[in-house]
């Protein structure tokens, strides 16, 4: 079943200096509980097509669905979670009182959000830290508060934009291994934006490769990987061969720019 679709899509900022193009005839599919991830250059239009899907940007162009909706009413049926580049958490609430904010604004009860606040701090592995605070936790588990926050009110559809961006290559690789084996647990519809190839072919079900501003996809490439993923398949032929094929990917939409 197809949970978001875009066909045709386009997106033209009107700026002081003239429209800027942000994206171009953007089309493509997303099957329920797929992983895919957004590859490309800086300012290709991997984050404006996130925020499109989350209603944060309209498009100019085209056509964009979401579980069947338009954006701002997938937006209102809550049928997304949003994790940004950086946790975002308020400093003077614990991290239990973070993540049960969505819920308090949605009206659930007092009971209710406790309950899913220990579910989803289990989920990521922090069901002890409910009453630390944000600068009591290092910059990766931050995140995957983030993450839990974002999981709370149980979307179907997890949007995550570079999450993993700031963190050390240590952080990011363990936090990868956490997030692949959250998404099997759950089965979330994933959209992830990433600058890192090793990163987007370890995770991903499908992998989207931009080209840059203009953005467009250059390449769509289904990974053959299996679902179970060992952090040392990245050193297997397989994977290498996928790596390479988002490579050249890359390497050809900036040459077509």
């Amino acid at each position: 079943m197809t949970t978001i679709s875009a066909q045709s899509l386009d997106l033209t900022f009107h700026t002081g200096d003239g429209p800027v193009q942000a994206l171009s005839d953007i089309t493509l599919d997303v099957a329920e509980g797929e992983f895919v991830s957004f590859i490309g250059p800086s300012g290709c239009g991997k984050t404006t097509f996130l925020r499109c899907v989350a209603a944060l940007e309209t498009p100019t162009g085209g056509t964009l669905t979401v579980k069947g909706m338009t954006p701002d009413e997938a937006r209102k049926a809550r049928a997304y979670g949003y994790v940004f580049q950086a946790a975002g958490l308020y400093p003077w609430r614990t991290i239990g009182k973070n993540i049960t904010l969505p819920l308090e604004i949605m009206g659930y009860s007092k009971s209710e959000r406790q309950e899913r606040m220990r579910r989803v701090l289990k989920l990521v592995e922090l069901e002890k830290f409910a009453n630390k605070y944000p600068w009591q936790l290092s910059g990766g588990m931050q995140q995957r508060a983030s993450i839990a926050r974002a999981l709370s009110f149980d979307a179907e559809i997890l949007l995550m934009d570079e999450p993993f961006g700031a963190l050390d290559e240590i952080v990011r690789d363990r936090l990868n291994e956490e997030l692949l084996a959250l998404w099997k647990r759950t089965n979330k519809t994933t959209l992830f934006v990433t600058h890192s190839i090793p990163e987007a072919v370890y995770l991903s079900t499908k992998i989207v490769v931009m080209s840059p501003r203009p953005g467009r996809i250059a390449d769509v490439i289904d990974s053959p990987l299996p679902r179970d993923r060992p952090l040392d398949i990245r050193d297997t032929p397989e994977f290498l061969a996928v790596a390479h094929r988002v490579r050249e990917g890359l390497r050809e939409g900036m040459e077509a720019a």
